[in-house]
């Protein structure tokens, strides 16, 4: 049971993240999309804006934005561990975010939470396409 009286916060920094316990937890939740600790800590290193949501020394939440800096950002990484989700944090996430996103179109996508973007504001929005150059993470 999570105790409900220890308060989740929040941060923007990568500082004090364990990047192999984050592993482990993304891969146990299955939200692993293959990065080893590195990759992630990497991903993370490389974007313009990030988040975390933490409760008792462990990150139950994180997201992160690229950013051109002037007028485009991309969401991506969104996730909250299971057994923390419906209670505001995603939410609270998205917002740090965007707060931080100012006057830029944020763009993302989903492929099974329409319904909770749709509720922070997020509108459809042309097509959404990918590609993966050569193998997927430079791995052959």
């Amino acid at each position: 049971m999570i105790a409900n009286d220890t308060p989740i916060t929040y941060a923007h920094d990568i500082a004090a993240v364990n990047w192999a316990r984050l592993k482990d937890d993304l891969t146990a939740d299955d939200f692993d999309n293959g990065r080893t600790p590195d990759e992630l800590r990497r991903s993370f290193e490389n974007s313009a804006v990030v988040v975390f949501a933490w409760h008792n020394g462990r990150v139950i939440g994180k997201a992160r934005a690229l950013s051109d800096g002037v007028c485009n950002a991309y969401v991506v990484d969104v996730w909250t561990h299971s057994d923390y989700r419906r209670r505001g944090i995603a939410t609270r996430m998205m917002g740090l975010l965007a707060d931080r996103l100012p006057g830029q179109h944020i763009y993302l996508f989903t492929d099974d939470a329409e319904k909770f973007y749709h509720s922070l504001g997020y509108r459809r929005q042309g097509v959404g396409m990918s590609i993966v150059s050569g193998q997927w993470l430079n791995r052959f």
